[in-house]
């Protein structure tokens, strides 16, 4: 039986932050975010012609070096949810789309696409610090809360109206009805990449390097999946450059030994 973990009483129904520090939504417990996340992975998993899923199996080491990315970033101590959330990624088989998102409770799935057209380990760590934001700053739940409504999502939850979780997942993604976050969203998931990469090696700024390769390539408005579901005001490189001022991080990039990030993109499918 599915179980649903509301905050109860609700007085206000506004966005802030618990005593602890930890960001509350307008309801929904964090145990609610994973199992939405849950239900919504295993809604991608179902459709391979969708999503098309890289196997574990047959491309270990590019799961592996992913994986090590991952755990680099969730090891900062910026990192609210990281028992709470599952934290589990899957690499999607579409060189056509420069995407990466994170689902709420932390499934995070990343495009061959995105991955092939970086140049670098350093904007790849910013892209997935930033979606490791959405989902720790609970931006995610809260745009579907405010999109579906408490009593439809809590119908989710609990396994009724699982037809909307394929409507979700596309969503999210970017490939369906559009799901976009906020300015304040947004700026809060850039700041957090910076804090998130500044206790690693990857250079603080990645996320700046990447949408910079956006606009200097004229794509900025021509790419539908990351920036239909990411909104990008025109200052956005200069206040990720500013956030790194401001916290007098390391921008140089990371001196990888072992696998690079050439190799990491040779290891993935033609």
């Amino acid at each position: 039986m599915k179980k649903l973990f509301l905050y109860l009483p609700v007085v206000l129904l506004i966005a802030g932050c618990s005593s602890s520090g930890k960001v509350s939504s307008l309801l929904f417990a964090p145990a609610d975010d994973r199992q939405l996340g849950q239900q919504v992975s295993e809604e991608i998993n179902s459709n391979p012609q969708e999503y098309p899923l890289l196997s574990e199996i047959e491309y270990p080491e590019a799961y592996q070096y992913l994986n090590s990315m991952k755990q680099s970033i969730l090891r900062s101590d910026d990192i609210d949810y990281l028992e709470e959330f599952a934290w589990k990624l899957k690499i999607v088989k579409d060189d056509d789309v420069l995407n990466a998102f994170c689902t709420p409770g932390g499934y995070i799935y990343v495009y061959t696409g995105l991955i092939k057209y970086l140049d670098n380990a350093d904007d790849l760590a910013g892209v997935m610090g930033h979606e490791i934001a959405h989902a720790d700053r609970r931006h995610s739940i809260k745009q579907l809360e405010k999109q579906y409504g408490i009593s439809l999502l809590a119908s989710i939850l609990l396994g009724e109206n699982t037809s909307q979780l394929a409507q979700i997942a596309a969503q999210l993604a970017g490939t369906g009805a559009i799901l976009k976050f906020s300015r304040d969203a947004e700026e809060e998931a850039d700041n957090y990449s910076v804090r998130y990469l500044s206790d690693t090696r990857y250079a603080c700024d990645g996320a700046a390097s990447f949408f910079q390769k956006l606009l200097d390539q004229g794509k900025a408005g021509g790419t539908p999946e990351f920036l239909s579901t990411h909104p990008s005001p025109s200052s956005r490189v200069q206040d990720i450059k500013d956030k790194v001022s401001t916290m007098n991080c390391s921008t140089q990039l990371i001196q990888e030994t072992g696998m690079t990030y050439a190799d990491f993109k040779a290891s993935l499918p033609n």
